[in-house]
């Protein structure tokens, strides 16, 4: 009874935008893989949906400080453990090593140890109430606690998940109260990094491809120079006209049919919602990601516990790293690089892993009031 009581509470509002959102994924996965070897594709998205949307009532509905404590600090652990397992036992696709076999479902547990990550920061941030963090006691374990999983997602390799979990630990900081002076260090050594490969790119590119692996340097002159080799760049490029060809309405998708646009059906699955449904069928897309964003920003203001806020902001900086990305590497905004587009990409990792987070913020505005006393 309780837990019917609770469900009727849910953010109604939340749900039903969560709800467009897969609806347009399922649409965009048949859309990407009808008249392909893949076809049917779509009715796996139902089943994952079906299964992710009971996880995200389930999130919501328990209290979320129950996570916080002695327990966050197992889930961590646990997530850390995984993603050492997967080195030695993970499956290789397509040169990367990131999955773990259970059974005809492959788990992907970088997707997890974000939520544990996230979950862990937010219950170490809250215990300064606000205060400035101090470097040595605050700042430098937070950082470790997410260059640990970096480290270990980047030997996947996995460059777009470890670039998601530095933009979350940015965001963290910031709102956590991190002093002026260290985040200009963080941020101006970012800059410096970037500055330097760019420099080396076109002042010692010899060099610069022993520091960087051979799929990275490509991805850097597709984006720095994408006249330079036709081959490399083929893929934003047709993204772009893609796109382009859209216009206002869609068209009949010729680049999908042809085979232009590898991997439509997961990370570059914006292209086939642009190509096929145009300008208004991205317009609503990014709609309901700002109304989805909206809502979790105003959980955040509302929110009467720290550790709850500073969950939901590492939730919604996940959410708006994925996206921008995601959308921006397919529009030449940004290099391209393996970023999964949120609710919409077919995924079966990434699809519970979103589903949970946002079960986790609905809980932080359903248990509001109620001030449990966290686990020690």
């Amino acid at each position: 009874m309780i837990f019917l009581e609770k469900l009727k509470k849910v953010d109604k509002a939340t749900v039903f935008i969560i709800m467009g959102l897969n609806a347009i994924g399922t649409v965009a996965v048949y859309g990407a893989t009808v008249g392909t070897k893949l076809e049917g594709l779509h009715k796996n998205s139902l089943l994952l949906i079906a299964l992710s949307m009971l996880l995200m009532l389930l999130a919501a509905v328990v209290n979320y400080r129950v996570l916080f404590g002695k327990l966050i600090y197992v889930l961590y652990l646990l997530g850390i453990g995984m993603l050492v397992f997967v080195q030695f036992k993970g499956e290789n696709l397509n040169g990367a090593v990131r999955w773990l076999s259970i059974g005809s479902f492959k788990l992907q547990p970088s997707e997890l140890v974000k939520i544990f990550t996230i979950l862990l920061v937010a219950h170490m941030l809250s215990k300064r109430q606000g205060k400035k963090l101090r470097l040595i006691q605050d700042v430098l374990p937070v950082c470790l606690i997410f260059l640990i999983p970096i480290l270990l997602i980047m030997k996947q390799p996995d460059l777009g998940t470890a670039l998601v979990f530095v933009g979350v630990l940015l965001s963290m900081l910031w709102m956590g109260n991190i002093r002026l002076r260290y985040m200009f260090i963080f941020i101006s050594s970012a800059v410096i990094l970037i500055g330097t490969m760019i420099w080396l790119y076109y002042a010692n590119n010899e060099l610069l491809s022993k520091v960087i692996k051979p799929h990275q340097m490509s991805r850097i002159q597709t984006f720095l120079d994408p006249t330079s080799d036709p081959d490399k760049s083929w893929h934003v490029k047709n993204a772009m006209m893609a796109i382009g060809s859209g216009s206002l309405t869609g068209d009949s998708g010729f680049f999908l049919e042809q085979g232009y646009i590898p991997y439509a059906y997961s990370d570059s699955i914006f292209v086939v919602i642009g190509e096929k449904y145009g300008f208004l069928g991205s317009a609503v897309l990014l709609l309901l990601y700002f109304l989805l964003i909206a809502r979790l920003v105003n959980i955040v203001i509302d929110s009467k516990d720290l550790a709850g806020s500073y969950l939901v902001i590492g939730i919604t900086a996940m959410f708006v790293f994925q996206i921008f990305v995601n959308i921006g590497m397919h529009i030449g905004l940004v290099p391209l690089t393996g970023i999964s587009l949120p609710f919409i990409s077919y995924g079966g990792s990434s699809l519970i892993t979103n589903m949970i987070a946002i079960g986790l913020a609905l809980s932080v505005k359903l248990h509001n009031d109620e001030m449990t006393v966290p686990l020690p």
